[in-house]
C-alpha cells in the first residue's frame, strides 16, 4: 500500500507498510528515527544513554513480530529518507480479537511540523481496519504534541495515569490513554 501526499511543491511524503524483508532493509533508518526521538527526550520506553545499536535491536525484535503477523509497521519516507514510523500491535488476548494497539508513533525531529505523524496515523488506522480491528487503543505523554494530534483526529480520551512512565533522563511523566472505534 502506498500513498503520496504533497507536503510542499518540491517534496512528497510516502507512507507504506513494511514487510519483514523491508524492516530488515530499513533497520538503520528505523533505528535513526528511534534514536533521535530518545535523544530529544521522548518518553517512548527507552532510557538514556540509548545507542543506535540498541535502537537497531529494538527493530530487529519488531521484525520478528511482523514476520509472525503479530504487529504491523508503517514507515514514512521523505525524498527516500525514512523520517517516521508507527506500529499496530495485532497480538491480543483471545477474547479481544477486534482490538489492536497503536504504538511508537515516531517522527525524526528534523521532519516534524509537516503532517507526517497525522499521515502515519491515517495509514495505521486504515491498516488496522483492513486487519479486522474495530477498536484501537494507545497511550501518550500527557501534554505532548501527540496528545493534541490524537484529539484532533478523533481519538477519545479515557483519562490520565500520573507518573506512568519516565522520560529518558529519569523524570516521571503522566500518560493519557485514548481509544478509537470504527
Amino acid at each position: 500500500m502506498q500513498d503520496l501526499t504533497a507536503m510542499s511543491a518540491t517534496q512528497q511524503i510516502e507512507v507504506r507498510r513494511l514487510d519483514v524483508t523491508e524492516v530488515h532493509a530499513q533497520l538503520d533508518g528505523l533505528a535513526a528515527v528511534l534514536h533521535d526521538c530518545v535523544a530529544g527526550g521522548a518518553s517512548v520506553s527507552y532510557m538514556a544513554p540509548f545507542s543506535h545499536e540498541q535502537a537497531r535491536g529494538v527493530f530487529e525484535a519488531v521484525a520478528a513480530d511482523v514476520d509472525q503477523r503479530r504487529r504491523l509497521i508503517l514507515a514514512a519516507f521523505a525524498d527516500r529518507d525514512l523520517v517516521g514510523t508507527v506500529q499496530v500491535i495485532l497480538a491480543v488476548p483471545p477474547n479481544q480479537p477486534h482490538r489492536g494497539e497503536i504504538a511508537k508513533l515516531l517522527v525524526h525531529r528534523s521532519a516534524r511540523k509537516r503532517g507526517i505523524a497525522q499521515l502515519l496515523m491515517k495509514h495505521a488506522e486504515r491498516e488496522a481496519r483492513a486487519a479486522g480491528k474495530t477498536l484501537l487503543v494507545l497511550d501518550t505523554v500527557t501534554g505532548d504534541a501527540a496528545e493534541r494530534l490524537y484529539e484532533r483526529i478523533g481519538w477519545r480520551r479515557v483519562g490520565v495515569i500520573p507518573g506512568y512512565a519516565l522520560y529518558p533522563d529519569g523524570r516521571p511523566c503522566d500518560t493519557t490513554v485514548f481509544w478509537k472505534a470504527f
